[in-house]
């Protein structure tokens, strides 16, 4: 089998919210599949063969791959549509909710171009094995979705009227997305209550990082907020501490809540500039530790910081918390992360359809397989219901003396400013 080089990311999207650059995919059959080139059969050999070499369990989940692969190989297919069918069935078999095919129209809609810029609601969502409903990983700020008051963990029951119970992600896209002033109504559940959200779809351009200056009793404290993974997010926070080092800030405070991943390599980019030196995630895929990402000294501050981190903070947001915590570079504020510990590779079929696979789990430096677990914070602060409604209502408020888990980040922070200072 030949593989084309393609792009490793984190966290799963029902909008595509990562950006993604994906190159084609072959295969190479041997003369033992010579009979089922140039036939609809081929796709599904295709993705057999990619899932039979690069799947990070080599048991398949406890499934015989090799009689799956007999078992559609030997069924007839008419059109294109069926067969499509079929590869989503055969995967459905892995119950990987991350390994998932997209047809030609849905992998499009997948390739995000690097500006950033996307049409939809800005909800990322994957689907809950258990339940068999789709879940809300985390909305994206100032995005429709984030202002209709969608919160992390809700369970959308349907959209537009339709049930999503058993719907496939991708299904869930199709309807979801749209064109921009268009309207989509989601079913959520939350706490066992349902609760219709009418959305207005829209183009939207996202700027990941935001960073200011915050006049605290500790002194004059950089507030970052890292919203997203994507391709132009390590430049930002680059710029964005540098400019705040310029400032002489005191100390840090560092807002992941509600940031649901995205680009492997840039939440290690983006871990370099807090950690001059320790481990600060390791790949493991099928044969084992694959990888081990390390600081390389380049480390852009040294001072003191603190995390904010909460259910919504998923995968990259995960690697970069669990690195600063295990090496003990940061204090986590907040509630338990999503626990999403996953890398998936995105590749082109032959037909233009495309295919994101499971290759790799991530650990953080200590070793913990956080897939499913999260990261406990350092210090627990739990929101209540009116006090998380009225931080989104007025995002202003976020990052401020009216945002507790901020105010307890400021109090932490003061701490280890006054412990630095003494030593």
């Amino acid at each position: 089998m030949v593989i084309t080089k393609s792009r490793i990311f984190l966290g799963a999207t029902a909008v595509a919210l990562s950006t993604v650059a994906v190159t084609a995919a072959g295969i190479h059959f041997s003369q033992s599949q010579a009979h089922i080139q140039n036939s609809p059969k081929e796709l599904v050999d295709e993705v057999w063969q990619i899932i039979n070499h690069q799947y990070v369990d080599t048991s398949f989940n406890n499934l015989n791959w090799q009689e799956v692969r007999q078992e559609y190989l030997e069924r007839s297919y008419t059109d294109q549509d069926q067969v499509y069918d079929a590869v989503r069935e055969m995967l459905e078999q892995l119950e990987d909710p991350y390994t998932r095919f997209m047809d030609p129209e849905e992998f499009k809609n997948m390739q995000i171009d690097t500006s950033g810029e996307l049409t939809g609601v800005g909800i990322q969502i994957a689907k809950d094995e258990e339940t068999d409903r789709l879940v809300v990983i985390a909305p994206i700020e100032d995005t429709p979705a984030f202002a209709a008051g969608i919160l992390a963990k809700d369970i959308i029951t349907a959209i537009d009227g339709t049930d999503t119970k058993g719907m496939d992600v991708n299904e869930a896209v199709k309807l979801i997305r749209g064109k921009p002033g268009s309207k989509v109504t989601l079913t959520i559940d939350r706490a066992g209550v349902d609760k219709d959200y009418e959305i207005v779809r829209a183009k939207i351009q996202i700027h990941p990082v935001r960073a200011r200056i915050s006049k605290t009793s500790v002194g004059d404290i950089g507030y970052i907020r890292l919203t997203q993974f994507s391709a132009q997010a390590s430049k930002e926070m680059r710029d964005a501490i540098k400019e705040l080092e310029k400032d002489g800030v005191t100390g840090y405070v560092l807002d992941l809540r509600s940031n649901p991943g995205g680009l492997l390599y840039s939440s290690i980019d983006i871990a370099r500039m807090w950690l001059k030196e320790g481990p600060i995630v390791s790949t493991v895929d099928r044969g084992g530790e694959k990888e081990r990402k390390l600081a390389n000294n380049s480390a852009l501050t040294d001072k003191p910081l603190t995390i904010l981190v909460d259910g919504g903070s998923a995968s990259a947001s995960e690697i970069l918390s669990g690195a600063l915590q295990d090496n003990e570079r940061a204090v986590l504020v907040g509630t338990k992360t999503f626990g999403k510990g996953l890398v998936q590779s995105v590749r082109r079929l032959g037909d233009g359809s495309g295919l994101a696979v499971t290759i790799a789990k991530y650990l953080t430096p200590s070793g913990r397989d956080i897939h499913k677990e999260g990261i406990s914070p350092d210090i627990v602060v739990e929101l209540e219901e009116e006090e998380r409604k009225k931080l989104q209502s007025e995002r202003d408020l976020i990052g401020t003396l009216d945002d507790p888990q901020f105010v307890k980040a400021i109090e932490i922070l003061g701490q280890e400013i006054r412990a630095q200072k003494s030593l």
